[in-house]
């Protein structure tokens, strides 16, 4: 197994006053050929949104966007006449299918809002739109595996995806835990906050690591990780 560290302070980093994120891959205004997906996980930006701000509508199609909650909350509205306010620990998902348009904004008018705002290349296409979100416990994911969404027949999860990937979150307390990757997959680790060990190399807050090749990631240590199983695209 391969662990290809990307440290938060190497990432791409945009202040848009209302907004400060960092961004894994090519996104809006920053665009590299050479990092546009990994594997089928084409978005994972960190998103730290000031209160009372937000995204305004815009539009979105073929793509399945989940976004996690660190703390705040977060608010949606779509074209589909969804709306509906996501706090800590919760997610808010999305097939965007055929099109739809949506808006986010941090609906506190005092805190910050801290979430990842991830998009997976959908298994299928030209489908049509839905939307839901669910919220968790931090008791759910205490020290052990919370399995948010899949795709795939190994995992089961409240969220399912026409891709075949999986997304799983975790609040470790100096405890450990491990994912086994098979061979031809490839992964994605984030640590929201903390300092968690990987396969023997430290990341700390905002740090990520893109895995390839199968076997075991032994994690350790404390604080907030999030972790893709993808297909290698």
């Amino acid at each position: 197994m391969n662990l290809q560290i990307q440290r938060s302070g190497d990432r791409y980093f945009a202040d848009l006053g209302w907004l400060k994120t960092r961004l894994s891959f090519s996104f809006a205004d920053y665009y590299d050929p050479e990092n546009v997906n990994w594997g089928a996980l084409r978005v994972f930006n960190d998103d730290r949104i000031a209160a009372a701000t937000g995204f305004p509508p815009h539009p979105h199609r073929d793509m399945e966007i989940l976004t996690y909650v660190f703390s705040g909350q977060l608010e949606h509205r779509d074209s589909m006449g969804n709306h509906g306010v996501v706090t800590a620990g919760g997610v808010q998902f999305m097939s965007a299918g055929t099109g739809v348009r949506h808006s986010e904004f941090n609906a506190s008018t005092s805190e910050p809002l801290h979430l990842a705002q991830m998009w997976v290349l959908p298994g299928k296409i030209g489908v049509k739109p839905s939307y839901g979100q669910i919220d968790f416990t931090e008791a759910d994911r205490r020290d052990r595996w919370l399995n948010v969404a899949s795709g795939r027949r190994s995992i089961d999860a409240p969220i399912a995806l026409t891709q075949d990937a999986a997304l799983r979150v975790s609040q470790l307390n100096d405890t450990s835990l491990q994912h086994d990757f098979e061979d031809g997959r490839k992964g994605f680790l984030f640590v929201a906050e903390g300092e968690v060990g990987a396969n023997g190399q430290t990341l700390g807050e905002g740090d990520a690591a893109r895995i390839a090749g199968g076997g075991p990631l032994k994690l350790e240590g404390r604080g907030e990780i999030v972790i893709w199983d993808l297909p290698d695209m």
